[in-house]
């Protein structure tokens, strides 16, 4: 598996999706949702496995070993969950997130009181295997569009509750995250169209009134940074559609060669307009796709396909 790569540079110039970061709210997210984490193995109760077996005063450093090769994330993750089961245990990596590593490589060192490490083991353990799992993943399809300007986003389908974890491994993973949720940008799918035509509206009726709604309703600042997108699931809709001034046109499941159809078009037509392509997005899929001069696929693939990370604790 390569290094990690440098994504390409932003194809054009229009506005893009809230990117993942980890940073103080992501942080305050993972604080707060341990606590429910951790409830699931304890209830109101406690580790009565390790009470009976561990004496209370025992203390003991464990290796976090990933045995499969992949790209690790969730780190920080980890050190917070650790530091909600108990804030005297020590979760201390030596690797970053990002890193790309060997089977058998020691990721961090957990350690403390012996009974806490096995309480906060499983959380630590399922969040790293598969925040590593989709990285990894997310890696195959980048190095899989390698060559080419186009991009590798994620979707919303990822577990609930988990998104912002989900979409900042697709980030630790070399990929770019879509939107955040329904509050972040304008995105006119097949449902949005099928309740317009009753009225008689049609993809670029929908285009033109999104963009009106935006600039009526928004302070400049935000209006200029809500992206305005739309799908369309054939080359005969593109027309009407780049006219009417859409920030991105997601083509969705169409062929590799009505695909290059439509590159060609927004090249000629409206060259500022961002292709995404989604559908059947997939490691052994994407260079051909990538290869038309889309400037982006969109998959919910690492988040709903890949298989966790093996990542295990092991005694110094």
């Amino acid at each position: 598996m390569a290094s990690r790569p440098a994504p390409p540079a932003a194809p054009r110039s229009c506005p893009d999706f809230r990117q993942s970061a980890w940073d103080e709210h992501l942080q305050a997210h993972v604080a707060a949702a341990a606590a429910g984490w951790l409830a699931e193995d304890l209830g109101h109760e406690c580790d009565w496995t390790s009470v009976s077996l561990i004496p209370a005063e025992a203390r003991s450093e464990l290796r976090v070993v990933s045995r499969t090769a992949g790209v690790i994330a969730g780190l920080p993750a980890a050190t917070a969950v650790a530091a909600v089961a108990d804030p005297r245990l020590r979760f201390e990596p030596t690797v970053a997130d990002g890193a790309v590593v060997a089977a058998g490589t020691t990721i961090a060192t957990l350690a403390g009181a012996t009974r806490s490490v096995l309480t906060a083991e499983r959380v630590v353990l399922n969040l790293l295997g598969r925040m590593s799992g989709i990285a990894t993943a997310v890696r195959r399809l980048v190095d899989a569009a390698a060559g080419t300007s186009c991009r590798v986003y994620d979707t919303r389908k990822t577990v609930p509750g988990w998104r912002l974890l989900d979409k900042y491994a697709v980030r630790t993973g070399g990929g770019w995250n879509h939107r955040t949720g329904l509050y972040d940008a304008i995105l006119i799918k097949d449902n949005h169209l099928a309740a317009l035509r009753a009225a008689g509206l049609g993809p670029a009726d929908a285009v033109r009134q999104a963009r009106a709604f935006v600039e009526k309703t928004f302070p400049p600042s935000r209006s200029a940074a809500m992206v305005v997108e739309i799908e369309i699931d054939s080359f005969g809709q593109l027309a009407d559609v780049l006219a009417a001034g859409p920030d991105v046109v997601l083509l969705d499941n169409m062929s590799v060669e009505e695909l290059a159809r439509c590159v060609a078009e927004r090249d000629r037509a409206a060259r500022q307009v961002v292709l995404e392509a989604s559908g059947g997005i997939r490691p052994d899929t994407v260079p051909a796709i990538a290869a038309t001069g889309v400037d982006r696929v969109s998959t919910g693939w690492p988040t709903h396909h890949a298989p966790w990370l093996d990542i295990a604790l092991d005694w110094a």
